[in-house]
């Protein structure tokens, strides 16, 4: 758990100054001790010694003054006497127990000790007596994420998304919480949270290149490919140099159907990383697709230069391979790239073809089988997720309200 430094507390002094000044004029509170007033002054301002003077003065006369014990408390805290301030705050809730300050204070020094659990239901309380303490509410948002993280590290992805829903509720204007929500709802495939999650993160951050460029993902994902276009266009604004951006705009523009276009991108992004690979096979399809086998046929190869098992540049060296009557050939890459992924449905298509021209109909028959078996299972696991982003749609049209 990271710990959070003196600057944590030092937040706390601030707000809690302005806060006593306005108890001290409410009617039905005590008046505010002038030399406490005098100690919160030197205490904001950093003149410890005097602070510690003044509080020590106005609690040898008055030792359940819950202000001074509190305010001792933080002079504590920045000195590093952690102990001694726990000490502190707990005596002035003892003396005032809903003092939303004194939870506040103790609940960030639990999380400047790196005592995240122990800090959470002070600070808790602290929000519950006192919601506009956004120190407070910073200092929970900021250990909830953390948590988040730590359970997205171990593959805890409902527990992390979970903790996040709470941090939303304590800080809805923090840009990192809805980024990292948002990141952790794209890992579950939950789009329809995803996006609003990104779109309110540039609501709250208006350039965050990395909330843009996840928006883009999320609206591939959701096969909105013209909004997921706009969003890797407007990424490469910010970062003309990305390879890996210039990549998704040309994924973005083939499904598009924008085929020059998409070439382009893919060939910048070749040109500012040449060791990449994804580019290149992209490229091998867009030649694949315009009948350049020769053109096509480098770029798989270059693509397997670096990776052997590349099953989708064996698929479509397989296909180049077919498409110029090369049958023999084309079995061999093709069966090899299904030893690769056997779930790759193209493969198993083009195999069916090509051991049908070879007069092996028993063959190309059981491949043309798995082929449409893969599309079938595809198409449901697609329904699937409709269902699970959208459970109304489970019943059925029976079950939907009539108009």
């Amino acid at each position: 758990m990271k710990v959070l430094g003196k600057e944590t507390i030092v937040v706390g002094i601030f707000v809690l100054c302005v806060s006593q000044a306005v108890s001290a004029q409410t009617p039905g509170q005590p008046s505010v001790n002038p030399l406490l007033q005098d100690a919160a002054q030197s205490l904001a301002a950093g003149n410890l010694e005097r602070a510690e003077n003044e509080l020590l003065s106005v609690l040898a006369s008055t030792p359940t003054d819950y202000r001074a014990l509190n305010f001792l408390g933080l002079l504590r805290a920045q000195q590093q006497r952690n102990a001694e301030a726990e000490q502190l705050f707990r005596q002035a809730l003892g003396v005032q127990p809903d003092f939303a300050s004194a939870h506040i204070n103790l609940g960030l020094l639990y999380a400047q000790m790196g005592q995240p659990g122990t800090a959470i239901p002070q600070l808790e309380e602290g929000l519950r007596l006192a919601p506009d303490r956004s120190d407070a509410a910073n200092a929970l948002a900021g250990i909830w994420r953390q948590q988040a993280r730590e359970a997205e590290s171990r593959g805890n992805l409902e527990k992390a998304l979970s903790i996040l829903l709470q941090a939303k509720k304590v800080a809805p204007d923090d840009p990192d919480v809805e980024y990292e929500f948002g990141m952790v709802a794209l890992s579950m495939s939950l789009l329809p949270d995803a996006i609003p999650a990104f779109q309110q993160t540039l609501v709250l951050r208006h350039d965050d290149a990395n909330a843009i460029y996840a928006l883009g993902r999320a609206y591939m994902e959701s096969s909105d490919f013209e909004k997921a276009r706009q969003q890797f266009a407007k990424y490469l604004e910010l970062n003309p140099s990305d390879a890996t951006a210039h990549y998704a705009l040309g994924m973005a523009l083939s499904a598009l159907e924008r085929a020059g276009e998409a070439r382009t991108e893919f060939e910048k992004s070749v040109s500012l990383m040449p060791v990449q690979t994804e580019s290149y096979f992209r490229l091998g399809v867009l030649d694949l697709q315009s009948k350049n086998f020769d053109a096509a046929e480098k770029n798989f190869e270059h693509v397997l230069g670096r990776d052997p098992k590349h099953a989708g540049s064996l698929a479509g060296l397989g296909r180049a391979k077919f498409e110029q009557k090369r049958y023999s050939e084309a079995a061999d890459l093709l069966l090899e790239a299904i030893s690769s992924n056997d779930k790759l449905r193209e493969a198993h298509y083009y195999l069916g073809l090509t051991y049908s021209r070879m007069g092996r109909k028993e063959d190309a028959d059981q491949q043309f089988a798995i082929a449409t078996r893969l599309e079938h299972e595809e198409t449901e696991r697609q329904r699937t997720v409709v269902r699970i982003l959208n459970p109304e749609s489970a019943a059925g049209p029976e079950a939907q309200p009539q108009k």
